[in-house]
């Protein structure tokens, strides 16, 4: 069976930066958002196929942070003017803090996927009251994953 098409990057001049700030900025406000309310999900209060898009969503968002990172390091290379390499450079660290709380949303996701109502429901009345009675019930989990650190 043939290699997927993988369409061929196009890399953006500096003149796209305010572009790619937008784009970089806005990936990682909706990371931190996803992250934050991913940390108040209830058990039962999500779904199989609610999680699996969240993985499937920001495994495909960890693929194009490289991208972003290889754009940046290409700009670097490039002569740059000091209001352009500040922002080079602040763009870099919220990529970086993007990779951070994706991997912490992954890492939340695969959590979730004991406490989604499928799983839930597909467990017997005895598998859920032994599991409260030894401690290893998902509807009253111990403590989560902290937040990523800035």
């Amino acid at each position: 069976m043939p290699a997927p098409h993988r369409p061929t990057l196009r890399w953006h001049p500096i003149a796209s930066l305010p572009l790619i700030a937008h784009v970089i900025d806005g990936q990682l406000e909706g990371a931190e958002e996803q992250h934050r309310l991913l940390l108040q999900a209830k058990p039962g209060a999500l779904d199989d196929a609610t999680v699996e898009r969240v993985v499937r969503v920001f495994t495909e968002e960890a693929e194009f942070l490289v991208i972003y990172q290889e754009q940046l390091d290409r700009r670097r290379a490039q002569p740059l003017t000091i209001a352009q390499r500040r922002e080079v450079d602040r763009l870099g660290r919220h990529v970086a803090r993007n990779r951070d709380v994706a991997a912490a949303i992954l890492a939340l996701a695969e959590e979730l996927k004991a406490t989604t109502i499928d799983a839930i429901l597909a467990k017997s009345d005895l598998e859920l009251g032994l599991e409260l009675l030894t401690g290893r019930s998902t509807l009253f989990p111990r403590a989560r994953s902290p937040r990523p650190q800035p």
